[in-house]
């Protein structure tokens, strides 16, 4: 008998134990949910209202969000700053500043390829002057050729249309296909023409273009012989 009253009292002991510690556990989630939030309360806002006044209080109203506030944490200290909301002006002035930032960057880097392109292919002034006149060679025959055949076109619409005063003349009627001959071949003239146009702009734009490789090409030697001559004075032994 003495015997189960003893294991009886181990199972209320152990039973008891059990459910203080489950209280304890639980009362220590609370505890720690309550300071979590009372930590989180404890941090402020600072912003001033429409009289201009600073105002400190647990949140910023929604009509002063967007003209900025400060974070505070429990100790008064700012760690955070929410700037004010930009005005379209503001925006617009940004975006035209930032337009002119990227455009600088684009420039650069434009410049940076350009030299190094040049570099890269160029040992002299001399071999961008071969380059060009090689490629000025290719579209000036191009160009030639254009003119070539104008004149050729050039040539049988005269011969038509000598034909054509020959029977005007004799009192006989110009017949319609050597007429649709004539129309054909003034409209591929003017086609020409505009073709000759356009290679002629070629030959232009070409020349221009080398001619401003050379004239960057000159720079980056001078540069080059700069900085070679001021390695030179710091390499030699102060005098």
């Amino acid at each position: 008998m003495g015997s189960r009253l003893n294991a009886s009292n181990r199972n209320l002991f152990f039973g008891h134990m059990i459910s203080r510690i489950n209280t304890i556990g639980c009362f220590a989630c609370v505890s720690l949910l309550t300071l979590s939030m009372v930590v989180e309360a404890r941090q402020l806002y600072r912003y001033r209202n429409a009289d201009g006044v600073v105002v400190v209080g647990y949140q910023v109203p929604v009509e002063y969000v967007s003209k900025g506030y400060e974070v505070l944490n429990d100790e008064g200290m700012v760690i955070k700053v929410i700037p004010r909301a930009l005005t379209e002006e503001e925006r617009n002035a940004q975006d035209a500043q930032q337009q002119l930032v990227d455009a600088a960057n684009a420039e650069q880097e434009r410049l940076r390829e350009w030299d190094e392109t040049l570099m890269l292919r160029y040992s002299t002034v001399a071999d961008i002057e071969a380059a060009r006149d090689r490629a000025l060679g290719d579209l000036k025959i191009r160009l030639s050729i254009l003119k070539g055949n104008r004149r050729s076109l050039k040539q049988r619409v005269e011969n038509y249309q000598s034909e054509a005063a020959d029977m005007e003349r004799s009192g006989r009627k110009v017949d319609v296909e050597r007429l649709r001959a004539i129309e054909t071949l003034q409209s591929d003239i003017a086609a020409t023409d505009r073709a000759i146009v356009d290679r002629q702009g070629d030959v232009d734009d070409m020349a221009a273009s080398y001619q401003l490789d050379i004239e960057r090409f000159e720079m980056l030697l001078e540069v080059v012989e700069m900085r070679r001559t001021l390695r030179i004075k710091r390499s030699k032994p102060n005098s």
